[in-house]
C-alpha cells in the first residue's frame, strides 16, 4: 500500500468516527433489519453494517451496496429500541461515498446528481433531459442502446416526451437549491 491509498484509508476511517458515536449505543438486537423493506436486496442486514461500523471496518463497509439501498424510510429509526439515528448514519454513509469519491459508488451519485439538475432547472424531473445528463457522465457511448427499447416503449405509450416543460420562474427553486447547499457545507464541516 502506498502513502496515497494509507491516508485515504485515514480519510474514511476518521469521517466514520461521529456516526460510530452516534451508534455506539446500538445492543445488535435486529430490529433495524427485521423492519428494513430493503433488507432483501442488502448484501450484508443493517445489523451487520453497523457491527462494521462499531469495529472501525471501512473497507468492509464502503464495499457492501447495504447504505446505498437505504431508502430513508426511518422505519429503523422508529423500531429502534435504543431510539438511534440509524437512517440519518445511513444518510452519512452515502455522503462520505460521494465526498470520498469511492468507486463502486460513482454511479448512483451520478445518478443523484442528474436527477436534482433537471429538477433544478425545471422544478420537475424532465425524463429525456435527465437521462441525457445521466448517460454523458457515464462517458459510455454505449450504454444509451442499453436503454433504448425501454425509451421507445415509454415514448410509444406517452409516458415520456422529447419536449422540455417550461417552468413559470425557472429561479423558483435556486433558493431551496442555496439553502440545502448551504446545510450541507455546514453539516460536512461539523
Amino acid at each position: 500500500m502506498n502513502q496515497a491509498e494509507h491516508k485515504e484509508k485515514l480519510s474514511v476511517y476518521d469521517a466514520l468516527a461521529p456516526i460510530r458515536e452516534k451508534i455506539q449505543a446500538c445492543i445488535q438486537c435486529g430490529t433495524c433489519s427485521g423492519s428494513c423493506p430493503n433488507e432483501f436486496a442488502m448484501d450484508m442486514t443493517p445489523r451487520h453494517l453497523w457491527r462494521l461500523l462499531l469495529m472501525g471496518q471501512a473497507e468492509d463497509i464502503f464495499h457492501s451496496k447495504t447504505f446505498m439501498l437505504c431508502s430513508a424510510c426511518y422505519y429503523c429509526t422508529l423500531r429502534c429500541p435504543r431510539g438511534l439515528p440509524l437512517t440519518e448514519a445511513m444518510g452519512e454513509l452515502k455522503q462520505i461515498a460521494a465526498r470520498e469519491n469511492l468507486v463502486p459508488y460513482n454511479q448512483s451519485v451520478r445518478f443523484y446528481k442528474s436527477f436534482m439538475e433537471s429538477v433544478r432547472r425545471h422544478g420537475r424531473v424532465q425524463e429525456m433531459e435527465f437521462m441525457t445528463l445521466y448517460f454523458a457522465s457515464m462517458k459510455s457511448p454505449f450504454l444509451p442502446l442499453r436503454f433504448a427499447p425501454l425509451g421507445l416503449r415509454l415514448m410509444s405509450k406517452g409516458k415520456v416526451h422529447l419536449h422540455i416543460p417550461l417552468q413559470n420562474d425557472p429561479n423558483s427553486l435556486d433558493a431551496v437549491f442555496r439553502k440545502a447547499e448551504e446545510m450541507e457545507k455546514v453539516r460536512s464541516e461539523k
